[in-house]
């Protein structure tokens, strides 16, 4: 099969198209022919050589796909209620830029009446990484508000559209005007360019002083201690990526004073079990969302597969709204 592989550690002109064994099902997998392959930041991660893959799991990036069941555990697929030929979309743990990829049968989820398999294979990894630390981890309630740092990402788009399906305000903060143009128009309350505004002052003034209940943080780094400052009291803190690096100064007292919580996750070494539960929730609360049309995946741009280093070229400059998915 045709696969995009990493030659060595480096930037987007390490990625090659070569010809890969078809993967084979395990007990409890199934085998889904690709059609479309989402690109997310930790396969930029792991092109660069900072994000191994966990043991066992395929030397390929690619960590949610969008196509049909050509193969697997019979049983699996009738406890899952699928068959062979069905569209479905999947989280796995790598192996997604492949004209074949092998996934967990709980980590499928069909693919939502009236999607395209583009925007199928644009949903797992957002969708799963906001249900988890955005309602989950950080328990963000209706009438609440939540600040979502990076709101035009892949995740921001997410976030921004299933916090106010459920019921919540959004602010976003983004880089330019024209994103956060973008951002209000997907349903964002308010959108904060960083490089002309002061976050912490923003919010404070856009809740009346009150501070923001639920942030889903990108940054980490400097951002943190900033972040406390806005946070109303008994604020959640989630933060899910450290793109302006691990190490932070807070002040333990603010935090202690105001009931404060920090917490965190990263997906990809859970366990299979784990993400069958997250993919359970998210079919009963966000699948009919989807397939009403009251939320909609946020494509900004696809590519040939073959053309993989452009797509990461592009993730890598940050000029994207939304998502960035590979066609096969």
């Amino acid at each position: 099969m045709q696969a995009i592989e990493i030659s060595q550690p480096g930037g987007p002109e390490v990625l090659r198209l070569a010809e890969r064994p078809e993967p084979v099902p395990a007990a409890g997998e199934l085998l889904i022919e690709v059609a479309a392959s989402g690109v997310n930041r930790p396969d930029v991660l792991q092109r660069s050589g900072a994000y191994p893959p966990p043991p066992g799991a395929s030397d390929l990036p690619g960590l949610e796909v969008a196509g049909r069941i050509v193969a697997g555990d019979a049983a699996a697929l009738a406890a899952a209620g699928f068959a062979l030929g069905d569209r479905v979309c999947a989280l796995t743990h790598g192996g997604g830029y492949a004209r074949r990829c092998v996934a967990p049968v709980g980590q499928c989820l069909p693919v939502p009446a009236g999607l395209s398999d583009v925007e199928a294979a644009s949903l797992p990894e957002t969708c799963f990484t906001v249900w988890i630390n955005v309602f989950e981890r950080a328990r963000l309630q209706p009438g609440e508000t939540l600040l979502v740092q990076g709101g035009s990402s892949g995740i921001g788009v997410t976030a921004i559209q299933l916090a106010k399906a459920l019921g919540s305000r959004v602010i976003v903060t983004v880089g330019d005007d024209a994103k956060a143009q973008a951002c209000l128009a997907l349903g964002a309350d308010h959108a904060v360019n960083y490089k002309t505004q002061d976050f912490v002052v923003e919010v404070k003034r856009l809740t009346d002083g009150r501070g923001a209940d639920v942030i889903l943080d990108m940054v980490a780094g400097a951002y943190v201690a900033r972040e406390l400052q806005c946070l109303a009291d008994d604020g959640r803190l989630s933060i899910i990526a450290v793109q302006g690096g691990s190490k932070a100064e807070i002040d333990a007292g603010t935090v202690l004073r105001r009931r404060l919580t920090i917490t965190g996750s990263t997906l990809r070494p859970r366990t299979v079990d784990f993400k069958a539960g997250v993919a359970a929730a998210l079919r009963a609360r966000v699948w009919p969302l989807l397939a009403a049309g009251t939320i909609r995946p946020a494509i900004y741009k696809t590519f040939p597969a073959a053309e993989a280093v452009q797509a990461h070229r592009l993730m890598e400059s940050s000029q994207h709204v939304g998502k960035i998915v590979l066609t096969w």
